[in-house]
C-alpha cells in the first residue's frame, strides 16, 4: 500500500503537504507528469538564465496556496466542508493541465483557437471518468458553476492563488525582486462576505503592492522586449513550418508535432487529437528547431538559429506604433542583405498591452469593519489603485542584426 500523504519540498513555499489521496493520484497521472516537461515561462531563460522552472512546479505551489487560503477562511468562521476543500485543491492543481509546449506561445498555433482553459476542461473531464466522478465538484468550481462563488474567485480572478504563486515563483527564479509579493500576508487578509471573496480593509496596502508588483513583473519580465520577441519567434517558426508542410516540403519533426503541423481544421477535438496533444511537450519543439536550423528554407533556418544559438533579432521599443516608412526601409534592407524577396517575414512589429487593475472585471472588494463592502479603487485609503486602472501599450520592432 503506497503512502499517499507525501510532503514535497518546494524552494519557494517550503514544505507542501498533500492532504488527500486523490490529489496524489492526480499528480501521478501521465497528463499531470507531462507538466514537468513544459516550461512555466516559455523562453524566458534566454533572458533570465534562472527561469527554468516548470508548470508542474507552479501547479503544486498554487495547490499549496489554495490549502493555506482555505485554512485561513475556516479560522475566520467560514464553513468549508472536506469535499469543498479537496475539490478546490483539485481544481487549482489541474488549472494548467491543458497547457501546450512553451506555455502560452503556441496554444493558438497547434490547435487553432483551442485556448488552454478549454483544453484543461477537456482533460479534466477525461480524468474524471478515470477517477469515477471524483472531480465533479472540482470541475464545477473551475467553470464557475459551483454555488459558492468564492471558490471560483480563488481559482480565477484578479486576486487568485494562481497569480499569487506565479508572481512569487517567477520572481524567485528570474531574480527580479520587484515581483516578490507577500503571499502569506495577502492570504491572511482574505475573507468571505455573501459567498464572495473579499479582503479585510486593513490589507489594502498589501493588495496595492501586489497589483504594482504584477505590473512591474509584466513590463520587466513577461513583456521585456526580448521576452516578447522570443515568444513571437516561436509562433513564427511554427507558422512557417506549417506553411512549408502544407506546400509539400518535408520537414523532420517528432510524429506528434508533425500531426499538428499537418492538421488544419479543428472542430471538436478527436480522441487522437487529445492523445497526441498530451504527448507533446517542450522537447518536441526544441528538437524540431534544432533540425530546422539546417532547413533549405532561409526564413525557417534563420529563425531557428536565432533561438537555438540565442542570436536574437535586434529590437526597438516605443510607446507609439512605428512609422510604416521606417518598417519598409528595414524590409528593403533585409531583402538586399539576405538576397531574398520575402524579407517582410523577418521584420515584425509586436505590441503588448497591460491593464494592471480592471475596476470593471471582477473588482477586488474590501470588507470594512462595519460589514460593508467597497471596491478597492473607492477606498479613501488607496494610494495607487485609481492610477493603475488605465491600459498601457508598448510597441516592439524586431529586425535582423545583420542590417
Amino acid at each position: 500500500m503506497t503512502n499517499k500523504f507525501k510532503i514535497i519540498n518546494d524552494p519557494v513555499h517550503g514544505f507542501i503537504k498533500i492532504p488527500y489521496e486523490i490529489l496524489f493520484d492526480v499528480i501521478e497521472h501521465p497528463y499531470f507528469q507531462r507538466l514537468r516537461r513544459i516550461s512555466q515561462t516559455g523562453l524566458l531563460n534566454l533572458i533570465f538564465p534562472g527561469a527554468t522552472h516548470t508548470r508542474f512546479h507552479h501547479a503544486l505551489g498554487a495547490m499549496h496556496l489554495m490549502f493555506t487560503a482555505l485554512e485561513t477562511l475556516k479560522l475566520k468562521g467560514i464553513k468549508i466542508s472536506r469535499d469543498e476543500e479537496k475539490s478546490a485543491m483539485l481544481a487549482i492543481l489541474l488549472h494548467d493541465i491543458g497547457h501546450g509546449p512553451f506555455s502560452h506561445a503556441l496554444e493558438n498555433m497547434l490547435m487553432d483557437d483551442w485556448h488552454h482553459e478549454k483544453l484543461s476542461l477537456l482533460l479534466m473531464n477525461e480524468m474524471n471518468e478515470e477517477f469515477g466522478g471524483e472531480l465533479n465538484m472540482a470541475i464545477e468550481m473551475f467553470q464557475g458553476k459551483y454555488q459558492r462563488k468564492f471558490f471560483n474567485q480563488l481559482i480565477s480572478s484578479q486576486l487568485d492563488v494562481d497569480r499569487l504563486d506565479y508572481l512569487k515563483r517567477d520572481s524567485f527564479y528570474t531574480g527580479v525582486s520587484e515581483g516578490n509579493v507577500n503571499t502569506q500576508r495577502i492570504i491572511s487578509m482574505m475573507n468571505v462576505s455573501d459567498d464572495e471573496l473579499v479582503i479585510d480593509a486593513k490589507g489594502i496596502y498589501s493588495i496595492e503592492n501586489y497589483l504594482t508588483a504584477r505590473m512591474f513583473m509584466y513590463w520587466q519580465v513577461y513583456y521585456h522586449k526580448t521576452s516578447a520577441l522570443a515568444e513571437h519567434l516561436l509562433v513564427k517558426i511554427l507558422a512557417r513550418a506549417k506553411t512549408l508542410v502544407s506546400e509539400g516540403h518535408s520537414l523532420p519533426a517528432s510524429q506528434n508535432l508533425m500531426y499538428f503541423l499537418q492538421r488544419n481544421h479543428f472542430g471538436t477535438a478527436t480522441d487522437e487529437d487529445i492523445q497526441r496533444f498530451t504527448e507533446l511537450d517542450d522537447n518536441d519543439i526544441i528538437q524540431a528547431m534544432k533540425f530546422w536550423t539546417k532547413s533549405e528554407d532561409k526564413i525557417l533556418s534563420y529563425l531557428c538559429k536565432s533561438v537555438i544559438e540565442r542570436n536574437l533579432l535586434k529590437t526597438k521599443i516605443s510607446s507609439k506604433p512605428f512609422d510604416t516608412e521606417f518598417i519598409k526601409e528595414k524590409i528593403t534592407l533585409t531583402n538586399a542583405v539576405f538576397n531574398i524577396e520575402n524579407g517582410a517575414e523577418l521584420v515584425d512589429q509586436i505590441s503588448r498591452s497591460l491593464l494592471p487593475y480592471s475596476a470593471g472585471k471582477q473588482p477586488i472588494y474590501l470588507l470594512l469593519k462595519d460589514g460593508r463592502k467597497i471596491t478597492l479603487e473607492n477606498s479613501e485609503n488607496q494610494i495607487l489603485s485609481s492610477y493603475i486602472n488605465q491600459p498601457n501599450t508598448k510597441y516592439i520592432l524586431s529586425f535582423p542584426r545583420e542590417i
